[in-house]
């Protein structure tokens, strides 16, 4: 199984919470997915267990969103391959606090 190193851009407040300085690098095991990345993610930095997905479900939260390559992902399933360029590296996944209101 290869593995492949995806850059995940947080926003400010959970790189405070997580104590991370910068863009976050991880190491994931076969097809590049949301799931994947996401599970990393939490491995390596359980304070952030339940503030991107939810605990029980694992979906998304309401005002999280996922972008890549000008892309919004947010709705993409779980389990969908990320962009090759996220694959690979190139382009990091970015996890973007929505705003609601007007």
């Amino acid at each position: 199984m290869s593995t492949a190193t995806v850059r995940v851009a947080l926003p400010a407040h959970l790189r405070v919470l997580a104590r991370i300085d910068g863009e976050v690098y991880l190491q994931v095991a076969g097809p590049v997915t949301q799931r994947v990345v996401l599970d990393a993610l939490e491995e390596r930095y359980p304070v952030l267990r339940g503030t991107v997905r939810d605990h029980r479900t694992h979906r998304r939260r309401a005002f999280v969103r996922f972008f890549a390559c000008e892309q919004d992902l947010s709705h993409d399933a779980p389990d969908a391959p990320l962009p090759a360029a996220v694959a690979t590296g190139a382009e990091p996944l970015l996890v973007v606090g929505a705003m609601a209101g007007g």
